[in-house]
């Protein structure tokens, strides 16, 4: 040990320093490096794992939420009184039943409004009923099959199953059916409600694994891959180890390839059968990720061990260097010579501590004033959302059940022939319904537009020929994105102060196009404007942090702060002529985030 110890102090200084930095830098620094790559590595599989989980876990939720429309009409259609006649009414000739038939239209109503159904079916037994796909009498056939029994045999229960009948296509391979009792009869009926399996598959084919969805009886009713839909499980090329499987989690060899089998239940409430997901990825996909992390991590580390090499021993030679050159002249300084310069080369330490420890303080004084200030205006933007959320929670009271009611008072204004008003509650609800789906990020200017559309065509039918619009959207920037609610609020402005206050009314024109990678948008109207000394007291309003006009305020500091100075509002207006309110904002992230979109 001492003859290492002698060794060491033997060495020139440049070589300890090399060795120092060595074994207590680079050394320390690869073991943590291969250790992060190492745990990175771990993390990106466990990811892996419950990214297909959670894959499995929305298709379940999506498809469930989609399963409610059928249920929703089962439900109404097994208190349906109408229906009951129509279907227990025995009939003298064809002319009467003809007659019903016609004079009978919910299930055109429902099948028109909701697109995840495709035919809702009556089986009854009575045989004056002429099969016109809608009410079928019921016949031997049809109660010996085992979905007509299981359902019967459950009463007021759901089943979920695929069947070969004659209304069976490409779109429709899953069927609702449960028991309906005829109280006028004492009688029961079977129901059956074929659900559009186009759009199950259109939720399945958002995911990237491979996914099925089957019935209890192993049938294929939905898939994101062509060829699977009306074939059992066992018959695929998964096999039938696939099909056999409860429940869980699996690692299975899938035609020849290591593969995770997730399989899950899917039970919608009130239901005596189900279905079942089964998602089947490779385990190759999974580890994709995992090795391209570990040999990026292991190249990083080289590439770094090389370059920390060359650096620490260039920088030890030339401090060693310096350090000569300053023992030299303490030397002569030891021998005497009073009159010679301790200099070193550069401006370092000695010569530099006290200026550029001076320009640290101010510098550092600088940046907490300028993150002072900073703070100070984030918290006020926080401030005034926080207010907005609070008033728009306050407002939200049960914002499904609003929806609702308008569905329904848009539905009978349709079937009364109130065909304005169905209208306009329909694009009321449509407001609503964009509304609560808006989350804070960004959203596309054709949809930005839509919320425009729905919101004048609300104004238009309160004001009447008060009140026209006009959007003039260039179709180069409807994939652009932006935040939302920034034009909105700008055309409720000029409604509301610009026309309403005008005695004949006015027109409100919005129009977006390209122009030198930047998007403009501009909203006018022809109402009663301001005079300039107003106009100042608005934009004044717009920098004054305890503003009262608080949403064009809003719709400043958001630009602002997301865009850039030069994306602010500017105002013209002109007394009894009109208001303009325009802004523009940068493209190059908008188009990326629109061709990243199409890619995808």
């Amino acid at each position: 040990m001492r003859g290492y110890a002698r060794r060491f102090n033997d060495m020139k200084l440049r070589n300890k320093m090399v060795w120092s930095y060595m074994l207590f830098f680079i050394l320390p620094f690869i073991i943590v490096g291969l250790f992060v790559v190492h745990e990175f590595r771990q993390t990106a599989l466990t990811r892996a794992a419950e990214q297909a989980e959670s894959t499995v876990e929305r298709v379940k939720s999506r498809v469930l939420e989609m399963l409610g429309v059928p249920m929703l009409l089962s439900n109404q259609l097994s208190l349906d009184t109408d229906m009951e006649d129509v279907a227990t009414t025995r009939y003298q000739d064809v002319f009467q039943v003809v007659d019903a038939y016609w004079s009978y239209t919910k299930f055109k109503v429902f099948l028109d409004f909701n697109s995840e159904i495709t035919r809702v079916k009556i089986y009854a037994d009575n045989p004056t009923l002429i099969d016109n796909w809608e009410f079928t009498p019921l016949d031997d056939k049809t109660r010996r099959t085992f979905w007509y029994e299981s359902a019967i045999g459950q009463t007021g229960r759901l089943g979920w199953y695929y069947f070969p009948n004659d209304s069976r296509s490409a779109s429709s391979m899953l069927s609702l059916v449960r028991s309906v009792y005829f109280q006028k009869t004492r009688t029961f009926g079977l129901l059956q409600v074929d659900v559009n399996t186009n759009e199950l598959n259109a939720i399945l084919a958002q995911e990237e694994p491979e996914i099925a969805l089957a019935d209890e009886r192993g049938i294929v009713v939905a898939s994101n891959r062509s060829g699977m839909a009306g074939r059992k499980l066992d018959e695929l090329a998964w096999g039938e180890q696939v099909a056999a499987l409860e429940p869980g989690q699996y690692e299975l060899a899938v035609g020849g390839v290591g593969s995770k089998v997730i399989v899950d239940a899917l039970k919608p409430d009130n239901s005596y059968s189900g279905l079942k997901v089964v998602s089947v990825f490779p385990v190759e996909s999974i580890m994709k990720e995992a090795n391209r992390i570990s040999a990026l991590g292991f190249r990083i580390i080289s590439v770094v061990f090389v370059v920390a090499l060359v650096l620490i021993y260039s920088i030890c030679t030339v401090l060693t260097n310096r350090l000569l050159k300053f023992s030299k002249q303490i030397n002569k300084v030891s021998m005497g010579n009073f009159n010679t310069e301790l200099t070193v080369d550069g401006s370092d330490e000695i010569g530099q501590i006290k200026r550029q420890f001076n320009q640290m303080v101010g510098s550092i004084r600088e940046l907490m004033d300028e993150v002072r200030s900073s703070h100070e205006q984030t918290r006020g933007l926080e401030r005034r959302q926080n207010e907005i959320k609070l008033k728009m929670l306050a407002s939200q009271i049960n914002p499904h059940f609003l929806y609702n009611a308008l569905e329904s008072i848009r539905m009978k204004a349709h079937l009364k022939g109130e065909k304005e008003i169905s209208r306009t509650v329909k694009m009321l609800g449509k407001l609503m319904r964009k509304n609560l789906e808006l989350t804070g990020k960004e959203i596309e200017l054709a949809e930005e537009f839509e919320i425009l559309r729905c919101y004048l065509e609300i104004q238009k039918f309160r004001h009447e020929d008060r009140l026209d619009y006009e959007l003039v959207l260039d179709p180069a920037v409807e994939k652009a994105v932006l935040l939302p609610l920034l034009i909105q609020p700008l055309v409720e402005n000029s409604v509301v102060h610009g026309l309403e206050k005008a005695v004949d009314g006015g027109t409100v024109v919005v129009r977006a196009w390209r122009e030198d990678e930047r998007l403009q948008v501009v909203v006018e109207d022809d109402g009663v404007g301001m005079t300039a000394g107003k106009r100042d007291k608005v934009l004044l309003s717009l920098e004054d942090q305890e503003a009262e006009r608080i949403g064009l305020h809003n719709i400043q500091q958001r630009l602002l702060m997301t865009y850039g100075e030069s994306s602010g509002l500017t105002i013209e207006s002109e007394e009894n002529r009109g208001t303009r309110i325009s802004f523009s904002i940068p493209l190059e992230g908008t188009t990326k985030h629109a061709q990243s979109d199409d890619r995808g």
